[in-house]
């Protein structure tokens, strides 16, 4: 296998911090200027990589896309048991509890940002839940629920998003762990 060269790398540093900087500080105030101190890229390189804030941005929902996917493949592999499935998609609210303290949702935060902004990209964005949605319906087909996995994966998506914006709005972290309990008890009655 072949070494990354510098530039790929220069390219999947700019992403990376371009990321965290979109979830910490939001897209809209994040500047070029950040990303690229955050970085360590020169500014004049820069625009070699991306020629606008739109393509970074296309390129952070790309890597997130693709991180959920290689996590769910992980799962499914590790994890024979779908209810164990699930209890690890629920165990993100506390293995992330100090984010989503501070930030809320990475997904979720993102998606309401470019939809306030009704920036052309938010579709793209809506994918990152449509990776989990579609695992989850799988999920719940495997235990039984045919009929309802749509309805409870997007239940659980819901309910996961309110977790993490309400803890955020609270900084309650003993909220986000009463509440993953439950979906804990949840999962294990259907």
């Amino acid at each position: 296998m072949a070494m990354a060269s510098r530039g790929d790398n220069n390219r999947q540093r700019i992403v990376a911090a371009a990321d965290e900087l979109f979830y910490v500080k939001g897209f809209n105030h994040t500047s070029f200027s950040d990303i690229a101190d955050a970085a360590g890229v020169a500014r004049g390189n820069f625009y070699y990589y991306f020629k606008s804030k739109d393509d970074i941005l296309e390129a952070v929902i790309a890597r997130r896309a693709e991180n959920i996917r290689h996590m769910l493949a992980e799962w499914d592999a590790e994890y024979p048991d779908p209810r164990d499935r699930l209890h690890r998609y629920v165990a993100i609210l506390t293995n992330e509890q100090h984010h989503i303290e501070r930030y809320g949702c990475p997904m979720g935060t993102l998606c309401s940002e470019l939809s306030k902004l009704e920036h052309e990209r938010f579709s793209d964005a809506t994918e990152m839940f449509e990776v989990f949605r579609e695992w989850l319906e799988v999920q719940f087909r495997l235990i039984g629920r045919e009929e309802d996995a749509h309805e409870l994966a997007l239940h659980l998506l819901a309910r996961g998003q309110g977790v993490a914006m309400i803890t955020s709005a609270y900084r309650d972290a003993a909220f986000l762990r009463r509440e993953a309990e439950a979906l804990l008890a949840w999962i294990d009655s259907l």
